[in-house]
């Protein structure tokens, strides 16, 4: 835990536990290294419900953990019908459910069990894939989020001495049947495992080198974070302003990195553009920006003697519903928290052409489409982000407790500041 920290000074940490033997071991030694610092733990077991039994299973895990002196909560989800890729939903649920409850909590810290041999076999898929430096690299032992830093302890510890660590411990687990079934490559590569370790291939081998190159990806970011602190000014309201010049004078594989980082937080794309995108923008920009471009859902203009870097407003979220009280997340870049008083009918999305009328001074009229706006049954709009030059005289604003730009994507987590 001691290269991941740092934590308070009595820390409050979650375990995302499943039930099998990899996550409970993680939490006995998670509940363990809490005690000693007069810290504690929470337990989070989420349901997908996508095999039978699943229910009875978390309240199986919740007894064990309870009969430990560990909390433990059970999160739901359901997957919609006829919804494809249920397994690749299921894993982005299971994380929504754990950082929204680390975020209700106040939580900042997350772990799973991620261990050396998961960390050999996403390596082997990722190199089957022709992943270059950032896939190799694997699964990175932190990641920060919008709502909590998600933390993997483990990476380096092989499966067996967990398994042994609860035998030792009296404990017993669960065993997941779709962990042995060949219709998953990661499986596959399981069974491999033998034939590769004969040939040097090791899991210990495998996961040292992801270890090597996710060094070389972190120095990589690091870079990437203090250019964007010298060429790049981010607004709350969800845009950025663009220094094209100061850019370029980084090395194309630093500038690339940066543009890919500046659209994933504006845009609130989850995945990065593609290579031969970027280089284009990138050569635009290093040439002059004379008209508009788009990459990643954003837009990319010329705007006084930068560039402005802001939502495409026709690819922004449906508006949301919100309750009194309720915290939702909203077109994966705001966090918003309605007053407990808040009246019935309340919803958030974009201002659309509504934001076109431009008052003198104020934002750019080209992020105003974009900008979140409040809406009443009566389909009255207010713009937390325009208040100060379109009075809010229906008093819906007062019903907003929290609205921040939190992008699930952070430009640069250090060295950054927000004006």
């Amino acid at each position: 835990m001691a290269p991941l920290g740092p934590f308070e000074a009595r820390p409050f940490i979650t375990v995302a536990v499943s039930g099998g033997a990899d996550s409970l071991a993680l939490c006995l030694l998670a509940a363990g290294w809490a005690e000693r610092r007069g810290g504690a733990v929470a337990a989070l077991t989420v349901d997908h419900g996508l095999r039978p039994g699943s229910a009875a299973e978390a309240r199986q895990v919740g007894a064990w953990l309870a009969a430990r002196g560990i909390a433990h909560h059970i999160l739901s989800w359901q997957p919609p019908a006829g919804l494809r890729g249920v397994q690749e939903a299921a894993r982005r649920a299971r994380y929504d459910r754990l950082a929204s409850w680390c975020r209700e909590a106040g939580c900042l810290h997350l772990l799973t069990a991620h261990h050396r041999e998961d960390q050999a076999e996403t390596f082997l898929l990722r190199l089957a894939r022709g992943s270059g430096l950032d896939g190799l690299a694997a699964i990175p032992a932190l990641r920060e989020t919008a709502d909590c830093r998600i933390l993997r302890p483990l990476l380096a510890v092989p499966r067996a001495r967990l398994a042994a660590a609860l035998e030792a411990a009296g404990q017993a687990w669960i065993s997941d049947p779709s962990n042995e079934s060949p219709r998953f490559a990661r499986i596959r590569l399981r069974g491999a495992a033998p034939l590769l370790a004969r040939e040097g291939l090791g899991s210990a081998r495998l996961a040292e080198t992801a270890r090597h190159l996710g060094r070389a990806r972190a120095a990589l970011e690091d870079a990437v974070a203090r250019h964007l602190a010298r060429c790049v000014a981010l607004h709350p309201a969800g845009f950025a302003r663009l220094d094209a010049a100061r850019l370029a004078e980084a090395p194309a594989e630093i500038a690339l990195r940066a543009l890919a980082r500046i659209a994933a937080t504006i845009g609130g794309a989850e995945h990065t553009p593609r290579l031969e995108r970027l280089e284009r923008l990138n050569a635009a920009l290093a040439a002059g920006l004379r008209a508009g471009r788009t990459l990643g859902g954003c837009r990319f203009l010329p705007w006084r003697g930068g560039v402005l870097v802001c939502r495409e407003a026709r690819l922004t979220a449906a508006a949301i519903a919100l309750a009194p009280g309720e915290q939702a997340r909203w077109d994966r870049r705001f966090t918003i928290r309605l007053a407990p008083s808040a009246p019935e009918g309340l919803s958030l999305g974009a201002l659309g052409s509504a934001g076109l009328r431009r008052e003198a001074g104020g934002l750019p009229g080209a992020v105003r489409p974009s900008l979140p706006a409040m809406h009443d049954l009566a389909g009255i709009a207010a713009v937390p982000h325009l208040q100060y030059e379109r009075p809010d005289r229906s008093g819906i604003l007062a019903a907003i407790e929290r609205l921040a730009f939190r992008p699930e994507r952070s430009l640069a987590p250090a060295g950054f500041t927000v004006v």
